[in-house]
């Protein structure tokens, strides 16, 4: 990758973390609401069994109400624990948020004894992201653990991001994963990505 695709992809993500921030809290709330009602509406959430999630952090699309009506609907919900000093995860099985502790950079993980989750084709992945575009590209937080765990992923995939961070193209490097759907609360975007 070259040191222009990264300084454009810093800048983009530092343009996005600026917008999350000015989110007031009950406009935040708002967009969430509409998310979660979007996510729990899709086909391949409905059908899955088994919902690969992730505890959200301040400046992430809420997932704990997704998560909670996850279980409370009978699914499996597994969420990832990065692995030290290595760019893979792993996703534990909970039963409860309880099932959660501060991990790796801050954000909470499965506990030791959370068994191993083991992806499926009816598998829904909810994949975090700072921006997307039309094409699937997506940005995270920029460590890779996302694009790592997903090269394998043999089940469906949903990004979840706010329409305002919504970019026409973002740059792709060739380890980086596209998303075939992404959520936002005004719509269900089928990318151009197959």
């Amino acid at each position: 990758m070259t040191s222009d695709i990264r300084n454009d992809k810093n800048a983009i993500r530092a343009q996005c973390k600026r917008w999350r921030k000015k989110l007031a809290p009950e406009e935040k709330e708002a967009l969430d609401e509409r998310i979660f009602k979007r996510v729990t509406s899709l086909w391949s959430y409905r059908e899955t069994d088994t919902l690969f999630a992730y505890a959200s952090g301040p400046l992430e699309v809420d997932t704990f109400a997704i998560i909670r009506h996850a279980l409370e609907t009978g699914k499996k919900v597994a969420l990832p624990r990065c692995i030290d000093d290595t760019r893979d995860m792993i996703f534990g099985l909970i039963d409860s948020v309880d099932d959660l502790e501060d991990g790796a950079y801050g954000v909470l993980a499965p506990k030791e004894y959370c068994e191993k989750a083991e992806p499926q084709h009816q598998s829904l992945c909810l994949v975090p992201g700072l921006t997307f575009d039309m094409n699937g590209a997506r940005l995270g937080f920029g460590k890779g653990y996302y694009d790592r765990f997903l090269t394998d992923f043999p089940g469906n995939m949903a990004g979840l991001c706010y329409e305002g961070c919504l970019r026409p193209r973002v740059p792709c490097g060739r380890y980086d994963q596209k998303i075939p759907v992404v959520v936002t609360e005004k719509r269900v975007i089928r990318t151009n990505y197959k």
